[in-house]
């Protein structure tokens, strides 16, 4: 008859785990872990701060990154309710809607259907025709302006050579073209 003897030595860690296991304490600790902890500072709500070359705020009680982009994923941020009537926002129906507006498909009819009443409709459709014709040569002048610094002579092609193009329009005729094009979109409007 074989004896079944443990040849092995139980750590005194070991032993603490079988005790609260046996006791039905599971998730007691069985050693002290020493190290380092970051002292407590505690925060606020709208607090911004900075930490690990971020800055961060508290919202609603949740820990946020502060981006450079929170300003534009505001503007474009539908609202549950709308501004105008606290009726449900619809994505599909309402976004476009709210993004010129700021306000539902049903409140923008109600607006433009007084408006109509008025008879104010060729005044209103006159300056949303015009405010997209400013829109368009706002954006124009900064392409402009982007273009105009770009001081690139050469260029890789799609065999990798290097290519140095020299010549092109004058600044003179792009100032030429540019006037001309500003003076076209200025008699765009109404």
């Amino acid at each position: 008859m074989s004896e079944n003897v443990l040849k092995k030595e139980f750590n005194p860690k070991d032993v603490s785990r079988l005790r609260n296991l046996i006791q039905g304490k599971y998730g007691d600790n069985t050693i002290t872990g020493v190290g380092y902890a970051k002292p407590f500072v505690y925060r606020e709500e709208n607090d911004v701060w900075e930490e690990d070359d971020r800055k961060w705020t508290i919202k609603n009680g949740i820990k946020q990154n502060v981006t450079k982009l929170d300003e534009a994923k505001k503007t474009h941020l539908l609202p549950l309710l709308c501004p105008s009537c606290n009726s449900p926002m619809s994505p599909h129906r309402d976004r476009s809607f709210y993004n010129i507006h700021k306000m539902c498909l049903n409140c923008v009819s109600v607006m433009e259907t007084k408006i109509r009443r008025e008879g104010k409709w060729e005044e209103y459709e006159k300056n949303i025709h015009n405010n997209e014709i400013d829109n368009l040569i706002r954006e124009f002048k900064l392409w402009v302006e982007d273009d105009l610094k770009d001081k690139n002579q050469s260029y890789i092609t799609e065999a990798g050579d290097l290519e140095k193009w020299v010549g092109g329009s004058s600044t003179e005729q792009k100032e030429q073209q540019i006037q001309e094009t500003l003076k076209y979109l200025e008699n765009l409007k109404k």
